[in-house]
């Protein structure tokens, strides 16, 4: 007996002009497909699964997204979005404190998404295009970082001999490998000692005083 062919759009319809019933189902495929990608990875992912677990029809899949990587790249771009997204500080405080919350902001953005982030590491390993859009997402936080760095080097506060850029980069390498061990390898640590260690190691590598005793 013949397969039954799915009749798909070739190209989904834009989130835009989406009804608030199509955003819904849309919703529900992307949390489907996390749940998916996370539980058996992304190489075992099949579109079929994320279907299944949405509880939709298989076609109507493809009214929302063209492929299992289309929806991994839209989950994988909504991670980075909430991992770098900064709270909001006091403007008042002292820039060794901005960056100890900045650094805590991370650490807790980091452990809400660790499993879906282990995936993303593992896909940018075989995947040129997953390993372009990791970079993208880190440039965007070491740009962040560095003109941080370079506008406290004009105040004085941060050791002149630095490169903003360099300086960015190996500290946020330092954060991310360390956390990776941690929440995603399992590496045994104690969560406040571990984060207290980064973020003194993040003061110390600047110079930056620290405002606890």
């Amino acid at each position: 007996m013949a397969k039954s062919s799915v009749n798909t759009p070739s190209v989904p319809a834009p989130v835009e002009t989406l009804t608030a019933r199509g955003r819904k189902t849309r919703d529900a495929l992307l949390d489907a497909a996390r749940t998916v990608f996370e539980t058996v990875g992304f190489p075992d992912t099949r579109v079929e699964q994320i279907t299944q677990e949405a509880n939709v029809a298989y076609g109507t899949f493809y009214r929302y997204f063209e492929s299992k990587e289309h929806i991994f790249r839209e989950l994988s771009t909504r991670l980075f979005e909430d991992v770098h997204r900064r709270e909001p500080t006091d403007p008042d405080l002292s820039p060794a404190a901005r960056l100890v919350a900045a650094n805590r902001s991370y650490y807790k953005a980091y452990r809400r998404n660790a499993r879906l982030m282990a995936i993303v590491e593992q896909v940018a390993t075989i995947n040129d295009e997953f390993r372009e859009l990791r970079h993208e997402h880190r440039s965007q936080l070491i740009e962040r970082t560095s003109r941080a760095i370079a506008r406290w080097q004009q105040e004085g506060l941060v050791r002149q001999s630095l490169d903003p850029i360099l300086a960015a980069r190996a500290m946020s390498a330092m954060v991310d490998h360390t956390l990776y061990l941690w929440l995603i390898q399992g590496e045994a640590a104690d969560e406040e000692a571990l984060l207290s260690t980064l973020d003194q190691m993040c003061l110390g590598a600047l110079g930056l005083e620290s405002d606890s005793p």
